[in-house]
């Protein structure tokens, strides 16, 4: 994560909050073939431990059971122009917020994929009310199961949590409306909003 620890990110129900908030990230394992990423939709099975399925094609997958791996989670991003401070002597930069979750990988078993399939859908359904969610039960009998041979579903218990909100507090309050402002202008309202709203 950043060094500077202005831009620390601490407090785990608030990493979770964003982690959960977003629910797609890159898994990474070191593997014997080299460094591997796998991009996926995570759920929270626990307080302190993710769930997720990966496609059983991914040279990933067969690296994973047993070993330890880090998974990212990355939220709006935006170039900041030093002209925008107000400020002399600035350099150009990056505000962003990302959180990191580590931890070991364990393989589930299908009935664990399943009800890890079920609860990633429900999760995500929950969020287009008012059109009734999907479930499985609305596909053809036995094509679910069919699918299932294609994923391999995993469990990651999370061992070290650290985040990274990068959004100027290093800067006067007036130097950060400013950039804010700009943003704002150029259509990158998501981290304007941030800037001006998250609490630092």
């Amino acid at each position: 994560m950043h060094p500077h620890p202005d831009f620390r990110w601490e407090g785990r129900a608030e990493l979770r909050g964003f982690a959960e908030q977003i629910g797609f990230g890159a898994l990474f394992a070191a593997t014997p073939d080299g460094p591997r990423v796998a991009h996926l939709p995570v759920v929270f099975l626990g307080e302190a431990q993710l769930g997720f399925h990966i496609a059983r094609g991914n040279g990933i997958v067969r690296h994973l059971d047993g070993q330890t791996a880090l998974f990212v989670v990355q939220g709006p991003d935006a170039y900041i122009s030093p002209d925008w401070y107000g400020l002399p002597d600035q350099v150009p930069t990056w505000n962003y917020l990302a959180v990191e979750l580590e931890g070991t990988v364990r393989k589930m078993d299908r009935d664990a994929l399943i009800a890890q399939v079920d609860l990633l859908s429900a999760a995500h359904e929950a969020g287009l009310a008012p059109k009734a969610p999907w479930t499985r039960d609305k596909m053809t009998p036995g094509y679910f199961e069919r699918l299932l041979g294609g994923i391999t579903g995993f469990t990651m218990d999370i061992t070290g949590w650290r985040g990274t909100k990068k959004l100027g507090q290093n800067k006067p309050e007036a130097a950060r409306a400013a950039v804010a402002e700009a943003l704002d202008a150029r259509g990158q309202r998501a981290m304007a909003h941030l800037m001006r709203e998250m609490p630092l």
